[in-house]
């Protein structure tokens, strides 16, 4: 993960390279939001332009998108699958429900928004954003009708939760890419992220949750009121018995102690210690996923009463919803490697060395732009990555990891008609798309913002 990433030489003039940055990133545009195009489709397409416009030889550019395609996926491809075996095992054991049920249970109604927002925490460090949201809302319908508070009090700090950990913490997908593309350290960067995300969720979540919900005042809708007296009566795992509490949360939590623990190492153990090599090895991020889902199939599996093949056949059924995710992401490698092997990197690391302009915020700025018009965070991550790839060669450790947020928290910025996630909460929540620009999509923008704040604060100190 300390690599370091050599910009390639410049294949033509900065007259011809910047045009052709554009006009790809404009091409993967125009097929995502006006045509539809898969987004895999889309950044293949835009990678083979941009070879085209910048001069470089097909053969060339189809080997370089190869590239990056491969160094992609075998970099992070086996992270996404286990990060949904384990998201997987949490849902179906009825481990996540466990968590709500105590966090929520034993939370008065002033502290409510604050118990929800851990609740999307916890459920959004091993879970993608969309599982995460489905599996929530029956519950946050079900704390809504108990406490007769209105949907936006309660749903935006969960939403807030989920969010951020989506974007600023490993291992979800688009930090992860951007680690990766970067070579950004992982553990100073989850330990940063949690820094970065803990204020960020407090200030997008149940501080702002007071304020959108009198903007916004909306009863829960009627979905889910069959489901939802099922769950008071049965519990949402049907029966099952349940995984306890500390054994959940435990579960949950031991891949990122583990990630931890060997940034911990690095920053104070002598390297070719043996303390130094358990934990460097236990704490990279194959290990740290692997040794959890391992754990989560006794501690949450066969402590929840499920039987081996219940259990593999969880894991199974885990596999088919991230076959598209690992596509865009793999695809956004390919991009990503395309600029670099053009020299666009280099010619964009050259104007902004001359500009004075800060690179935590260029890289915000560029993911903003991207997710404003794609619509897709982790396409915004994968894309703003590759430009900025060159830039980090003369970062240290820490700003490269800083790096790595500014631009999750640019990819976070302002949901609107062109993200799934806007339409899932739209239709989730029941509001017009007026009231969910005024809740779902300003939370999204306070987190982008914040992140960018935090993490230039933290630049001040690192």
């Amino acid at each position: 993960m300390h690599s370091i990433v050599l910009a390639a030489a410049p294949h033509a003039s900065s007259g011809r390279l910047v045009p052709a940055a554009l006009a790809g990133i404009a091409l993967i545009v125009v097929l995502i939001t006006w045509l539809k195009v898969h987004p895999f489709l889309s950044l293949t397409l835009g990678s083979l332009l941009v070879g085209a416009i910048a001069g470089l030889p097909m053969a060339d550019t189809v080997k370089s998108f190869g590239k990056g395609f491969g160094d992609t996926a075998s970099g992070v491809g086996a992270l996404i699958a286990l990060g949904a075996m384990f998201g997987k095992l949490l849902a179906d054991s009825g481990g996540a429900d466990q968590i709500v049920d105590t966090i929520v249970g034993r939370s008065g109604r002033r502290a409510l928004p604050w118990a929800m927002a851990l609740v999307g925490a916890l459920i959004g460090l091993p879970m993608f954003f969309e599982i995460g949201l489905v599996l929530l809302m029956p519950v946050i319908y079900l704390v809504a009708r108990r406490s007769g508070q209105s949907i936006i009090a309660v749903g935006i700090p969960a939403l807030a939760g989920l969010s951020a950990m989506h974007g600023l913490v490993p291992p979800h997908p688009g930090p992860l890419v951007a680690i990766d593309a970067l070579h950004a350290d992982l553990g100073v960067t989850l330990g940063l992220g949690v820094l970065v995300a803990v204020p960020t969720v407090a200030i997008a979540g149940p501080l702002l949750a007071r304020f959108a919900a009198r903007w916004v005042d909306v009863r829960p809708p009627e979905l889910f009121t069959t489901d939802q007296k099922d769950a008071e009566t049965d519990g949402a795992d049907g029966g099952r018995r349940r995984p306890s509490f500390a054994i959940t949360l435990a579960t949950v939590l031991l891949p990122v102690v583990l990630m931890l623990l060997k940034a911990f190492a690095d920053i104070v153990l002598d390297e070719g210690t043996d303390a130094y090599t358990v934990l460097d090895n236990l704490g990279t991020p194959l290990i740290a996923l692997l040794i959890a889902v391992v754990v989560a199939m006794f501690t949450l599996g066969l402590g929840a009463g499920m039987d081996r093949r219940t259990i593999t056949t969880t894991l199974e059924r885990s596999l088919p919803p991230i076959a598209g995710v690992l596509l865009i992401v793999a695809a956004g490698g390919g991009f990503k490697q395309t600029l670099v092997d053009t020299g666009i990197g280099k010619t964009i690391a050259d104007w902004v060395d001359g500009s004075g302009v800060s690179v935590l915020v260029l890289g915000w700025l560029v993911a903003v732009l991207i997710r404003l018009a794609t619509g897709s965070a982790t396409v915004a991550t994968v894309t703003a990555s590759g430009i900025l790839a060159p830039l980090v060669t003369g970062l240290s450790t820490g700003d490269t990891s800083l790096l790595v947020l500014a631009v999750g928290s640019g990819s976070l910025f302002f949901s609107h008609v062109n993200d799934a996630g806007f339409w899932l909460v739209k239709e989730y929540f029941g509001l017009s798309v007026g009231q969910t620009i005024k809740s779902w999509s300003l939370m999204e923008t306070v987190i982008s913002v914040c992140g960018l704040v935090f993490v230039l604060a933290l630049n001040l100190a690192v």
